[in-house]
């Protein structure tokens, strides 16, 4: 018999820029005995980064160790701990100004608590109990990709971002750049164009109607993958996103306590 799970792991992904770290720092601070794990912080060395249009490709499932990332994700469902001999770089990362009202977060965190206190339905799923878990939110951009079947197995509740073409080029193009292990990356011009966009649309349009990333997606994926998803318009602000998100931890949680 298998030893029960330490930890859930909440998967967040979503195109560059749909706001997938933003949405996973925020649960962290809303749901108690939590932590955020980066998708990000399992690059390769830039020297061995691939290239396409001429230029590196950080956009691609080439560019990330899967092996590092599966082994992390094990120790966090076995030990219900960060990997010890992971350093963070994406921490150092800023996200910009929080896009989510104070009076929200603290309205959210008082339903959270309520959520866990006795007779409801979050009780001593994280918190109060001797088989209480840990949660720890994995935000990447390339989670739900076919590529990455090997780490599928390891997120317990399954959260996409969906963002148009425009809003995800208006964001990333504002951002100043990344940390990355070897000290700072700049996208050069015209690389949402050339790397960003057309890789999401590679490893995603499988989960969409006529494969529009900017549409609906198939009912067959979202019953066959458990990807939930914010349905209606592909723009959604990060505090209507925010209020979605935790209402699905708080639906699916107890539901993925019960079976591990």
């Amino acid at each position: 018999m298998a030893a029960p799970r330490k930890a859930v792991v909440v998967g967040v992904s979503g195109c560059s820029s749909s706001g997938k770290t933003t949405l996973a720092r925020l649960l962290r601070d809303i749901f108690p005995n939590s932590f955020v794990l980066h998708e990000d912080d399992f690059y390769r060395a830039e020297t061995e980064l691939p290239t396409k249009n001429g230029l590196l490709d950080w956009d691609c499932v080439e560019a990330l160790s899967i092996p590092d990332m599966v082994k992390s994700l094990e120790h966090i469902h076995s030990e219900g701990t960060f990997p010890p001999t992971l350093d963070s770089k994406e921490d150092q990362n800023s996200v910009g100004k929080c896009p989510v009202s104070d009076t929200t977060i603290v309205s959210l965190k008082a339903r959270v608590k309520t959520w866990t206190e006795p007779g409801n339905p979050g009780h001593g799923i994280l918190t109060s109990s001797q088989t209480a878990v840990r949660l720890c939110v994995f935000d990447g951009f390339l989670l739900y990709s076919k590529a990455l079947a090997p780490i599928q197995p390891q997120m317990d509740i399954k959260l996409f971002l969906r963002v148009s073409y425009a809003k995800a080029k208006a964001r990333r193009e504002a951002r100043s750049g990344y940390v990355t292990l070897e000290g700072f990356w700049e996208d050069p011009p015209g690389y949402v164009d050339k790397i960003v966009w057309p890789n999401y649309v590679e490893d995603h349009e499988w989960m969409f109607e006529g494969g529009d990333v900017e549409g609906k997606m198939k009912d067959e994926v979202v019953k066959e993958t458990g990807i939930l998803s914010q349905e209606g318009e592909v723009d959604r602000d990060m505090e209507t996103t925010l209020v979605w998100a935790v209402e699905m931890l708080m639906e699916k949680l107890p539901l993925v306590a019960k079976s591990t």
